[in-house]
């Protein structure tokens, strides 16, 4: 997202090998006012907590969709999705998919964010232990059906809890599956204790401790409480993202970007009068 932003503000050209998209429950500020890229307008985006109501705004994932459309019909975005590998040998970086070289390029100062499949222009600073972005995706086979969006732990292990409309199921289904986001070292993605398994036993716990209950079971205890049957869930898949590595770069031409979202955010405004010619058709 960092890249993208600083690209499109500097009028810069922007090269990857694969594209890292925003992770899809990442908002913006309520109030940040994007019209001017012509961005989906509306009230702010009111999320279901247990403890009230939270406004979010533009999902992060949309404005990175609009940034790169707008690079990329000014030319700045050359290698799209075609690349599979960059490597700088002092000279020039070669471009490479997964048969061949497709492109190379010599230049004058190279800003660079992070890219896993590129080589020579950075070196990693320390050998301390990574940490990574870890992304638990949850099927609700049983008591999918609530109206709560998310669940704060704060907790690396499981410290978000997202519900969102089941990608299982075809339209705008009630049953809700989860995402549970957690922040874990390279041995704990090795331990038992961090699993996709346990990722799932502690969302249930995290839910069940809220008050959260399954579906009614048509009956009731002897104390006269309602029965609910047990949540019932599957694995779907984990996601990993190395975060938080130490990096000097390894030619005086190659400067590690320093620069915040939010102060990237900010320059916008004036950043998007170059694409003007574009936005006025949208």
């Amino acid at each position: 997202m960092d890249a993208v932003l600083y690209a499109f503000n500097n009028n810069y050209p922007i090269f990857f090998t694969r594209p890292i998209r925003p992770f899809r429950f990442d908002y913006l500020d309520a109030d940040l006012d994007l019209a001017f890229l012509k961005a989906p307008s509306g009230p702010p985006k009111s999320l279901t907590t247990l403890d009230g109501e939270r406004s979010v705004g533009l999902a992060k994932e949309l404005l990175w969709e609009r940034l790169l459309f707008l690079l990329s019909l000014d030319g700045k975005a050359p290698l799209s999705g075609l690349c599979h590998s960059m490597r700088y040998n002092g000279d020039s970086l070669v471009c490479s998919n997964e048969y061949s070289k497709i492109f190379e390029l010599r230049f004058g100062e190279c800003v660079y964010f992070s890219d896993a499949n590129t080589t020579g222009l950075v070196t990693q600073k320390s050998l301390d232990e990574h940490t990574y972005l870890c992304y638990d995706y949850i099927a609700f086979n049983k008591g999918g059906k609530h109206e709560i969006d998310y669940i704060f732990t704060d907790d690396d292990f499981v410290s978000e809890i997202w519900f969102f409309s089941s990608d299982r199921i075809d339209g705008n289904t009630p049953v809700r599956d989860a995402c549970a986001v957690s922040t874990l070292t390279e041995t704990q993605l090795l331990d038992f204790n961090y699993s996709e398994t346990m990722a799932r036993f502690k969302v249930l716990h995290e839910m069940e401790s809220r008050g959260m209950k399954g579906q009614f079971a048509g009956g009731y205890t002897t104390a006269g409480n309602p029965k609910h049957y047990k949540f019932r869930t599957t694995s779907i898949r984990r996601q990993t993202y190395k975060c938080g590595v130490k990096i000097d770069p390894s030619e005086s031409n190659v400067t590690i970007a320093k620069e915040s979202t939010q102060s990237l955010l900010k320059l916008l405004p004036d950043a998007s009068v170059a694409y003007d010619r574009f936005l006025r058709h949208l």
